[in-house]
């Protein structure tokens, strides 16, 4: 089998684990967090080795939340995402605490994943449709081509939405080829009668098409991307506008290799639900859409074991 990894972003949990951290509030009835239900799906569909991306002072504590738990069942690695790890030649800006993204996240990898992989948020649940189509995508050999080969799981809005506020999506441009085109980030957007719209300052809504594909940070890629995000990072750093805020993005990245021609990025449908807990008051709903989930047989009460 090829080897492929789940690579699960969690630098951005807080350091206090239990009350008050969304990304480790039990939604299944054993205790589950999102996480667990995320690896799981990704080892059935293929996946064989699993990479945290942790914070150093989030070490011991999610090793005892999940880690440990996870060393027993699937080969697993973690990798460290830190404001002070800088190329050659920066130094972190005086008053910088927030590590830089997305990019500099999976930029922590570059030792450690030497297979294709995938990446996913740690509080967000896909459904199994994304990972089995991405995992596939990304042992399937690929036509020769001078442009880099990635994918995306694209979701559907009206699958991706809050019943409690506005969220913000990458709203996805994709041509005939299933190509992805653009990504544009769109904030407020929030649940209509109609579908999804996104909502002004002044309360007004402007319709969006409920079936249009959005990105929720899960992407295959091929170890070719970190060659570019490490000159990425450099020049970005050189170009910093915000020391304190500014970040270095994947959809920002891949924006610019499609518009330089150095990458295709195919955009792989799934009509899966998504949940997360972006607000308080979602996690009723979302230990009630893993409740439904598991009366109808997707998954066992106990996740694991």
């Amino acid at each position: 089998m090829k080897k492929t990894t789940l690579v699960v972003m969690a630098a951005g949990i807080g350091s206090r684990f239990g009350g008050g951290i969304k990304q480790l509030e039990p939604v299944g009835p054993s205790g589950e967090i999102i996480m667990d239900y995320s690896i799981h799906d990704a080892l059935e569909a293929g996946f064989n080795k699993v990479v945290f991306i942790i914070r150093k002072d989030l070490e011991k504590d999610l090793r005892e939340v999940i880690g440990n738990r996870m060393e027993k069942i699937v080969e697993t690695a973690y990798a460290f995402q830190e404001v002070d790890e800088l190329p050659a030649g920066f130094i972190k800006p005086e008053g910088r605490t927030k590590p830089w993204g997305t990019g500099q996240a999976i930029l922590a990898c570059k030792d450690i994943v030497k297979e294709p992989f995938a990446v996913i948020n740690a509080d967000d649940y896909y459904g199994k449709e994304a990972f089995v189509k991405v995992h596939d995508y990304l042992v399937e050999e690929h036509p020769a081509s001078d442009r880099m080969e990635f994918c995306m799981a694209g979701f559907h809005l009206g699958n991706t939405l809050s019943e409690n506020g506005g969220v913000t999506r990458g709203v996805c441009s994709v041509d005939d080829a299933q190509h992805l085109t653009k990504v544009t980030e769109t904030k407020n957007i929030v649940k209509t009668p109609e579908g999804a719209a996104v909502q002004g300052e002044d309360g007004s809504l402007t319709p969006l098409e409920a079936s249009c594909p959005v990105s929720m940070n899960m992407w295959g890629f091929s170890t070719e991307i970190f060659d570019v995000l490490e000159h990425g990072f450099a020049e970005f750093l050189g170009n910093l506008a915000d020391p304190m805020k500014g970040e270095y993005l994947i959809p920002t990245v891949v924006d610019q290799l499609i518009r330089s021609g150095r990458a295709n990025v195919t955009v792989l449908e799934s009509k899966d639900k998504w949940f997360g807990v972006t607000y308080k008051e979602d996690k009723p709903l979302v230990v009630e859409s893993f409740r439904a989930l598991i009366d109808a047989g997707v998954y066992k009460e106990r996740l694991f074991g």
